[in-house]
């Protein structure tokens, strides 16, 4: 790529627009701006042009912010309806600390609709220290401008998320699938947690089939952006353009998620009850290991491990276990205390309180690594079994998310 040919016609830098719709209002609601520039046949994409380290990082610089300033003037006239996503990157915006990209935006659209623009910024391509970069973002929220981190995943560092504060964080749809995330949907769950928490919207981006578009409206999703929507293009399309076909295929996944609500919860329920019944009718004692391996056998269809605490949390009982096929006693973690666990001691209290048998979210058991949802349920004389459903129960009855 000859330097020279970009610089002399680096004002023929052609704007796209890609809309982001919304789950609430199944409307346009934004636009996300990309740049394209032919030279000698050849379409050179900007924003990937500007983390080419092979190209200066003045002409860089100025490949983005001629973008920048080129898309601004073209929709200043219809910020009232949208906000529009300005692509930012991190290390060409920190070489004069912001001000180059903050003065070229509020020169061209005043301060009054600075609120109504997002930088989009993939922190953890910033090479330099994350407190840097907080200042002059910091500065600019105050005029109202808003961030937007990109490429949200396991390489983002969730000191430097909570440090931004972004208002919306951008996941690639690709990363809800299995085969590509894998072993990190932990770190997607940890992402999707800790925006509930700091008030963050989820964004996905590259939607190319209706099925994207459902697993990410699943996964809680408030906007989204993709082919299956709509493609990028020189222009702005109306904001309802595509409103009734986006509402009725949210009316097709509301009805499939409902029935599969419907059908978890008649199979959780149903669990609940049946250990709850086949406890009733044992004749258990804490301390007498034949009862508690009596027990065991009846609920050899349903758990790997169970074992009774006091209302303080201490362990009274062994651990009863079942490995390899066979249930045994664990003396070992008699007086272990468990009050350390999140909600413990609240779940102790709604067991109090008349309640026959609480189910937990699923979650990764410490010893075996696989997934669990531990039942615990009130006994007498202020004693507590929790019983560890195994795996294999729980994908048969489809009770794993």
């Amino acid at each position: 790529m000859e330097v020279l040919d970009i610089l002399d016609r680096i004002n023929e830098i052609e704007v796209f627009y890609e809309p982001i719709f919304s789950a609430d209002s199944h409307s346009i609601v934004a636009y996300e701006v990309s740049g394209k520039l032919l030279i000698n046949d050849k379409t050179i994409d900007i924003v990937n042009l500007t983390y080419d380290s092979t190209i200066p990082e003045d002409l860089r610089k100025e490949a983005e912010l001629t973008l920048i300033k080129k898309a601004v003037t073209e929709v200043k006239d219809s910020l009232n309806d949208f906000y529009v996503y300005l692509p930012c990157n991190p290390n060409l915006f920190m070489t004069d600390v912001g001000d180059a990209y903050f003065q070229a935006i509020k020169q061209t659209i005043g301060e009054s609709l600075l609120s109504k623009i997002f930088l989009v910024i993939p922190a953890h391509k910033y090479e330099g220290e994350a407190d840097e970069l907080q200042h002059p973002i910091r500065y600019m929220k105050t005029y109202g401008v808003k961030i937007a981190l990109d490429e949200i995943g396991k390489e983002s560092k969730l000191d430097q998320i909570l440090m931004l504060e972004p208002t919306v964080l951008k996941i690639n749809i690709n990363q809800l699938n299995y085969n590509a995330w894998g072993s990190q949907s932990h770190v997607f769950t940890t992402i999707q947690s800790l925006a509930i928490k700091m008030g963050a919207a989820l964004m996905f981006n590259d939607i190319k089939t209706d099925y994207q578009l459902h697993h990410a409206w699943k996964h809680g999703a408030r906007y989204f952006k993709g082919e299956y929507l709509q493609k990028p293009s020189t222009h702005l399309n109306p904001k309802d353009s595509l409103k009734e076909r986006f509402r009725n295929d949210c009316k097709q996944f509301i009805a499939t998620e409902r029935k599969q609500l419907e059908l978890k919860y008649e199979e959780m329920k149903k669990l609940k009850k049946d250990i709850a019944t086949i406890v009733d009718q044992s004749k258990l004692q804490s301390h007498d290991e034949e009862s508690l391996l009596a027990l065991a056998n009846k609920l050899t269809k349903y758990a790997f491990r169970f074992y009774i605490c006091n209302e303080e949390g201490f362990q009274i009982s062994p651990n009863i276990v079942r490995r390899n096929g066979n249930w045994i006693v664990e003396k070992e973690a008699i007086g272990k205390n468990w009050s350390w666990r999140p909600y413990f001691l609240l779940n102790i209290i709604k067991l109090k309180d008349d309640v026959k048998g609480e189910l937990s979210n699923i979650y990764s058991d410490i010893k075996t690594g696989e997934l669990t949802r531990t039942f615990s349920m009130a006994l007498a004389d202020n004693e507590y079994l929790f019983v560890d459903i195994s795996y294999d129960y729980l994908y048969e009855h489809n009770l794993l998310h």
